[in-house]
């Protein structure tokens, strides 16, 4: 019965999240007619194209490189194994509605495949919390420029400072989860918790991996600005680094909160207030950079389906 009611709240949940990205999309092309979009469009954009698909590989294989530098026990597996899961995960990212999905999906099959769950659940983990710290220090580094040139809402400072506060503590927490104590009836219902915990902590004595992994952080948020960079170049639009580099993050942490699949419709609504409402750049414009950036996920997810096709037929 139990199980019922949670699955009956997951599709009611999944439903409205539904309704909102269906619903922001309307509501978005009923203000900005889609061939007022359209026309901002044109063969003169496909060299920024092509080098945010060679982004978005080269993001691949940082993300690939950052999670076997994590492994840091059990067998060695070759790189192109990893790249072949992450790209998996990109692919059920795009399927699942949280955004999160594939980390998990990616997660379990690579540990279930090579006996080493906790560990692999636990490197995925804190890599995405680690490119979440590396996010932050690029917004909050480009935040003071930012404001010399524009006006920024104070809310969203806000909002970035609570989300970095909450990633900083989840970091800490890994890596000392296992000083923590956990109530014995929360251990009888979650019994891999003590393998997690032992798996997290042992980054304690792997400095040098956590410290290179945060390096790839860093080289990934470099390629998320660049990526937003050549989208409003491919419409013709030049924007000061600084506020590029706040507003790509804005629009990340509101596109993360699960009241929307994966952030589609919330997404472009965001970035419509950010560069049209504060910096005036037509909407048609700012949404037609906007939609750009679903190539490179198109570009990622084909890549995952590819691997799970030849999983298939491998076994």
């Amino acid at each position: 019965m139990a199980d019922n009611k949670t699955d009956v709240k997951l599709f009611v949940k999944r439903i409205l999240q539904l309704v909102v990205s269906v619903g922001g999309f309307a509501y978005i092309f009923y203000k900005i007619p889609l061939a007022s979009v359209v026309d901002n469009w044109s063969l003169g954009m496909t060299p920024w194209v092509l080098a945010t698909l060679v982004a978005a590989n080269l993001t691949m294989i940082i993300q690939a490189n950052r999670w076997k530098g994590l492994s840091v026990q059990g067998p060695e597996i070759p790189f192109k194994t990893y790249y072949a899961f992450t790209a998996m995960g990109y692919f059920f990212n795009n399927l699942l509605p949280t955004g999160f999905g594939g980390d998990a999906v990616k997660s379990l099959a690579f540990g279930k495949k090579f006996n080493q769950t906790s560990q692999s659940v636990s490197a995925v983990f804190l890599a995405r919390i680690q490119g979440l710290l590396a996010m932050f220090l690029c917004f909050f580094a480009a935040l003071p420029f930012a404001l010399n040139k524009a006006e920024i809402p104070f809310i969203y400072t806000v909002i970035m400072t609570i989300a970095l506060l909450v990633c900083t503590a989840i970091v800490v927490l890994c890596l000392f989860s296992d000083k923590v104590p956990i109530p014995e009836i929360v251990l009888k219902k979650l019994t891999f918790i003590p393998k997690l915990q032992k798996s997290l902590s042992i980054y304690r004595q792997h400095k040098k991996q956590v410290l290179l992994s945060s390096l790839d952080s860093l080289w990934l948020q470099f390629l998320a600005v660049f990526m937003t960079f050549a989208y409003f170049k491919a419409v013709g639009q030049s924007i000061d680094i600084s506020i590029l580099v706040v507003f790509t993050y804005i629009t990340t942490i509101v596109s993360m909160l699960p009241i929307s699949l994966n952030g589609i419709g919330v997404r472009e609504g965001i970035q419509v207030a950010l560069f049209t409402g504060i910096l005036g750049i037509p909407a048609p414009v700012v949404l037609s950079a906007g939609l750009l950036g679903y190539f490179p996920l198109v570009f990622q997810a084909i890549q995952g389906a590819i691997v799970l096709v030849a999983s298939k037929k491998q076994a």
